[in-house]
């Protein structure tokens, strides 16, 4: 895609699943990459699989809910990589229980991983990316934001606010020339998809409801959405800002 070639891009649980897909994509594409985690290990892994296969990548731990972590992974990536050019907040959590079955608790992890931590994110990189008048942001949300999903009523509520997050975000911002759009993956086939499927009566049975409810008729991997992610930080892109695109197989379709 046009325009990611030696683009500076900070992906955030950049250590497996979506993320490590979307890491490699982008490196591919010829940006420098920025593999941020919790697990440093993962996070690793990840970087050093790019550079073996001659890409340029730098793996930081970093806990999205801790504002001081974040600010000094972005100091650190600057300083080794150069300036960012592309944040993607593809980091989340969920807990899988009907909503009387959760606890003040679960609700402050999941708003302080899905939301806050991406509050954080944008609060630490924006302000470079303004004063140099260029930027893409691409926040990963959910299609549970969208039509809404059982057992997930706060995950869902906290990517809904994501999106209309990133709707505000992209009027307040595109007089800087930084477009902010929205990706929202149906079920994919990664850990978090393991821990829904755990918390159902009969994990298989739930899977097969899918893959028929499903018209492209499977569940989705990992590497179904990075193409989607790398078109919104392409030049390809550079004219759409504040869109919302489900990359579902067809289980979703909105206008």
């Amino acid at each position: 895609m046009r325009g990611l070639r030696d683009k500076v891009a900070v992906i955030t649980g950049g250590g497996g699943g979506i993320g490590g897909a979307t890491c490699k994509r982008f490196a591919e594409e010829g940006a420098r990459v920025a593999v941020l985690d919790r697990n440093l290990a993962a996070a690793q892994a990840a970087a050093d699989a790019i550079i073996a296969a001659g890409g340029t990548a730098k793996a930081c731990a970093c806990d999205i809910t801790d504002r001081a972590g974040v600010d000094a992974a972005i100091a650190s990536v600057e300083g080794t990589l150069g300036p960012i050019d592309i944040l993607v907040n593809n980091a989340g959590w969920d807990v899988f229980k009907p909503f009387i079955k959760t606890e003040p608790g679960d609700w402050d992890r999941l708003i302080a991983i899905n939301l806050t931590g991406a509050l954080h994110m944008h609060h630490a990189v924006l302000p470079g990316m303004a004063e140099r008048k260029t930027g893409r942001i691409i926040n990963i949300s959910s299609d549970a934001a969208r039509v809404g999903s059982s057992g997930e009523a706060v995950y869902a509520a906290c990517k809904g606010g994501l999106i209309a997050f990133s709707k505000t975000i992209a009027r307040e911002h595109a007089r800087h020339n930084i477009t902010v759009n929205v990706v929202c993956p149906g079920p994919t086939d990664t850990a978090l998809f393991a821990d829904y499927k755990e918390g159902a009566g009969n994990p298989e049975k739930l899977v097969e409801a899918f893959r028929r409810a499903i018209p492209l008729g499977r569940i989705g991997e990992p590497s179904d959405l990075p193409g989607m992610i790398a078109f919104f930080a392409s030049d390809d892109a550079a004219y759409i800002t504040g869109q919302v695109v489900s990359v579902s197989g067809g289980l979703t379709m909105n206008g």
